[in-house]
Parts: structure tokens; sequence; C-alpha cells
């Protein structure tokens, strides 16, 4: 969630309260994650109840009473948007917060969001709720760290905002649990450049107006930049951290994002490295299971899956789908990848002896297989990936590394996981093996070399590469 002329004499303070903004931008795009919500009106969700995970007891909203609807609507809206992601600590009791989220100069901890009234937002009046939410001014008047992403919040409606208020007043456990500060030493620590950050790149506030929700592109548009906030992860930064980009009025918009040494990646209609080649159908059942027949989900979008968009209604992800489907490629003239059995032949006869291949064939091809095409919905296909063909290799290497594993969902329960070779695989080995699967199959990536793997192993906290 997310971002970042004075007179001469400010500019050494503003250098300091800028390194504060870099740092929590890193938390915030750490934390941020895709994920959809709901408008009003609310449409059936996927949720009949309304609960609390460790909390109170459900309550079945009547279909008469207004203010059981309202908690239900706003439920689905806090589920949708993922607001557990970081407001609970691993562990932790729901939206009591504490989850520490390392950044260049201190750890800053996700704050209580429950009802309590000492420790958390039991105090705070729907006015107060909204400019936190929308405006990014806690209630004491200070400007909140933008790992809340309240410049996409602020395309959220006041009605949507009035019913997350009423779910986390009157659906949400109250906790007692202070919130910790921050371990970021002063002079870092000043927050006063933070309205400085806000008042440059926050947008204005929506106000609530005719619904265009029958229109799906209209509602999938208003999902992917509001609650959903995927511009937090999926689109670049400029110069202070900031998205480059809060709309489709620039093709930087969801063009992809290094985020918590992932790339999150491009989501525009992009033929190698977008989802060009992605249907509508494949971003819904993305979405809702963790995978589909090009990719599976892996880093931070695991969580966004597992604890939120797969509790999306299937309207919600079809018309996010529907919207994504509507963004320009980046690059307009880029030729679509077509499929190449050279290296599948060369694998199976034993041809090639090139480090990479070999390495290939000991460690990877039981799974995805001599021809690259892995086993559909089970271990992802290799062969013209948009994963794999990102310029960016980030992603790939970090996974060799450290693993992943995909998530259990309702509608596709079984969950695959793929070992870390970190300790296996020298720094030269990940390079070759990864630039042999970027130049084969059809796929045309860049090499990776030993510099880009021994960084990604140093910041992901790898093993030790092996000693030969």
């Amino acid at each position: 969630m997310i971002r970042k002329t004075m007179m001469k004499r400010s500019v050494g303070v503003i250098a300091v309260g800028a390194l504060a903004l870099a740092a929590v931008a890193v938390w915030a795009q750490n934390a941020a994650a895709p994920s959809g919500a709901a408008v009003s009106p609310v449409p059936t969700p996927a949720v009949p109840a309304v609960t609390v995970e460790g909390g109170s007891a459900p309550q079945t909203p009547a279909a008469n009473d207004p203010q059981a609807q309202l908690l239900k609507q706003g439920e689905y809206l806090a589920r949708a948007a993922d607001c557990a992601a970081c407001h609970t600590a691993p562990k932790g009791k729901p939206f009591a917060g504490g989850l520490p989220i390392a950044s260049p100069i201190g750890t800053i901890y996700s704050t209580n969001i429950t009802p309590d009234k000492d420790t958390g937002i039991g105090n705070y009046s729907l006015e107060d709720f909204d400019k936190a939410v929308r405006h990014g001014i806690a209630k004491n008047g200070s400007t909140l760290y933008p790992a809340m992403p309240y410049t996409s919040y602020a395309k959220v409606r006041p009605a949507d905002v009035k019913a997350l208020y009423a779910y986390f007043m009157n659906g949400v456990q109250p906790v007692a649990q202070a919130n910790k500060a921050t371990d970021i030493p002063w002079p870092m620590s000043m927050r006063w450049p933070l309205s400085i950050w806000r008042k440059m790149f926050a947008p204005a506030v929506v106000a609530d107006a005719a619904s265009t929700d029958n229109d799906p592109i209209s509602r999938g548009r208003y999902l992917v930049e509001g609650l959903a906030h995927c511009s937090a992860c999926h689109t670049p930064r400029g110069f202070a951290l900031q998205e480059k980009a809060l709309t489709d009025d620039s093709t930087a918009f969801l063009s992809g994002g290094v985020v918590d040494n992932f790339l999150a990646k491009n989501l525009r209609g992009d033929v190698t490295d977008g989802l060009g080649n992605w249907s509508e159908g494949d971003i819904a059942a993305f979405l809702k299971s963790g995978r589909n027949d090009h990719s599976a989900v892996f880093g931070g979008m695991t969580d966004v899956v597992q604890h939120s968009t797969q509790h999306m209604s299937d309207d919600d992800l079809a018309a996010i789908a529907k919207y994504l489907k509507t963004l320009k490629p980046v690059d307009p003239n880029a030729k679509a990848l077509a499929y190449d059995d050279t290296a599948a032949k060369a694998l199976r006869v034993g041809s090639d002896k090139s480090n990479g291949a070999l390495t290939f064939l000991d460690n990877c091809a039981a799974c995805h297989r001599s021809t690259g095409k892995g086993y559909t919905q089970t271990f992802p296909t290799l062969a013209l990936s948009s994963t794999v063909n990102s310029v960016d290799p980030t992603s790939l290497i970090h996974i060799v590394l450290r693993g992943a594993e995909m998530p259990s969902t309702k509608s596709a329960p079984t969950h695959y996981a793929m070992p870390g070779f970190d300790d296996r695989l020298t720094d030269q080995d990940v390079a070759d093996v990864l630039t042999f699967v970027r130049s084969s199959w059809g796929n045309k990536a860049p090499a990776v070399t030993a510099a880009q793997v021994a960084k990604v192993r140093k910041d992901v906290a790898a093993a030790p590469q092996p000693q030969r």
C-alpha cells in the first residue's frame, strides 16, 4: 500500500524525511496485495454470515435488517480488501496489529484496528475512520505511513467506507493490544515529511455518485483502482517511491513492480510478459483458485488468494478480469511467442551438455518436464510463461532459491510445493539453469547472471551457496 520546493535550509531535513518515506514505501509495497472489493449495493457475497475468525460467534443477517446487511457488506469489503493481511500478526488475534515489517531503516508494526477503545479504533467516529482510510490522516491529525494504501482508497465511495466502519465497530471482536512503536531511529522517524508526501501524491477522494456497477468494466475498474489497490504492487515507482500512475491514463499503470524481492507481474495486455494471452476466464480462475493453465501464484499473491480473492463473488472476479483485459500493452509492437521443441528434443537425446541443461535435467525436469510444459494446474508450465519471459528475473531467482507453495483454496484444495535449491545450487548454477529456461521452448528473455543471483540470495536471506 504506499509512496512519497522548500527553502534551501530545509533541504537536508527533507532528505532525511525522504529516506524515511522510502523505507515506508518499501513496507507498503511488501504489505500491499491486489484484491477486490464489493460496492454499494453489495452483490451476494460468498460469505453467508457476519463472522470473525477467532472472534465472536457468527451472526446471520436478517434479510429485512438494514444494519445486519450493512455489517455483511462491510465484512465482504474487509475480506476482499485483505485488511487482515497487514493487521493480523502470525498467531495473533484478527485485526489486532503487531505484524513486523522490515524496512531499510528499521522495523514498522501494523496497528490494532479492532474496536477496542483503549488500544484500537473504538473511539473513532465515522469521520475519523474515513480520514484514516481515504485521506491518510490519523485521529490525532498526524499523517499515516503510506503503507496504508490511502492513495488507492481515495477511490472508495463513502457508502462503502460506511459499511467498513459498521463492520469494524460491530462485527469485529475488540482486542486489548497496545500498538508497538516503530524501531526507526531519529531523525528517520520524523513524521512531518509524510504530510508533504501526502500532499504531493495523494489524489482527491471521490464522492458517492450514481452506481455504474451494472457495467462490468466500470465495476472492475472501481475494484482494481480502489479497495483492491492492485497498483500498490503492480505499478512501478517514481523518484519518491510513489506509484507512477494510479489510473489507466498511463501505460505505467499495472505494468509491473518489484515487491519483497518478487516481481509483481505486468497486468496489462502485453503478449510476452503481461496478460495478453490470458482469457478473462484464466484471470478469474487465477484469483479464485490460485492457479490456471498459464501459471500459479507465488510470493505475496499467495496470501492474497488464500485470504481474499478466493472469497470474492464470481461476478466481482469476472468484472476484474474484464477490466484488466481492456488495458493496452506497454509494447504494442511485441510479437507473440511460439512454442519451439528444439530444447525438448535436445534434452531427450542428451545432446545439450551445457550446465544449464544438465542442471535442469537433474533438478527441474521431473516436475516441469523436458517439454517445459509441466503438468496442468499442478506444476506450472515454463514454456511461453509470462513470468519466465519478464525482463526482470527476480521472481524466478527467488523461487529457485527459496521454493514456493500454492495456497489451498476452496476450489483447488490440493496445494503443491517446490523446494528451495539455495543449499544445492551455486549462484552460477542458478544463473545457468534460468538462462536455459528463459531461452528454451520458444521463450525469449535476457540471460541471468551469477551477480543477479548473488544479490537476491543475500536479499532473501537464502542459504550460502555450496562450496565445490
